[in-house]
């Protein structure tokens, strides 16, 4: 204890009040830096998160909403471009369900519906889609800017979409995606070439040549010619 009752000595003395303070100060010091420079760092990292995130989202839309594009003409792209743009719909797909943001499942449930209607409705009204794909774009970036009110609008329509599916609708409309993909399948489709008919040559006898023809000719008159006439 002897040691500690030195220290407590020196820490009281009067002498050694302005030491004291100036490490008590210092001390202070340190701890405020600390505190401030976690808090700096902290706010930053969470501003390249959000960044990051924001870009991620960015990317996604802008890829759905190509996707929506080729979709409104899906019955006039080539079946090799229909398979590049399934692709790049597939990888969009698992990029938004990944997002970590709430809701981003049923954003993807809702655009997954509205391509496959976009798909659907390119082969007879193409010319009708721009305004749903206006619509598509608008409701995806309101669904970036708003996520919680918009996952509210998916999931209405949504359930709203369950409902009106019924078994007849259903079947009505494989039959109608089976007759879009059996025309698109006959439009791609190369057709081989006319076979020339076979020609029947005992059916009409070949024309004689201009040659034969003359000879056959010369012929026939020397055989109809009269015999010359003779005096007895």
């Amino acid at each position: 204890m002897q040691w500690w009752n030195s220290f407590v000595s020196w820490l009281t003395a009067a002498s050694n009040q302005s030491v004291v303070f100036s490490a008590v100060v210092l001390v202070v010091a340190i701890i405020v830096a600390s505190v401030l420079a976690a808090w700096i760092s902290r706010g930053a990292i969470r501003h390249l998160l959000t960044q990051h995130d924001r870009e991620l989202k960015t990317a996604v839309i802008g890829a759905l909403v190509d996707a929506a594009t080729e979709a409104s003409v899906w019955n006039s792209l080539s079946p090799q471009e229909q398979v590049m743009a399934d692709r790049a719909v597939g990888q969009a797909d698992i990029q938004l369900r990944l997002l970590p943001i709430k809701g981003s499942a049923v954003a993807a449930n809702w655009a997954a519906h509205q391509l496959a209607e976009l798909k659907r409705t390119s082969a007879t009204f193409g010319y009708q889609l721009e305004p749903a794909l206006l619509e598509f774009r608008d409701r995806l970036i309101e669904w970036q800017h708003k996520p919680a009110r918009a996952r509210k609008v998916f999931l209405s329509d949504l359930d709203r979409w369950k409902a009106a599916s019924t078994t007849s609708e259903k079947n009505l409309l494989a039959e109608q995606d089976a007759w879009a993909a059996q025309q698109h399948h006959d439009q791609h489709t190369p057709q081989p070439d006319p076979v020339p008919a076979p020609v029947n040559y005992a059916a009409a006898p070949a024309a004689p040549s201009t040659e034969t023809q003359r000879l056959l000719d010369d012929v026939q008159a020397l055989e109809v010619r009269p015999a010359p006439y003779t005096v007895s």
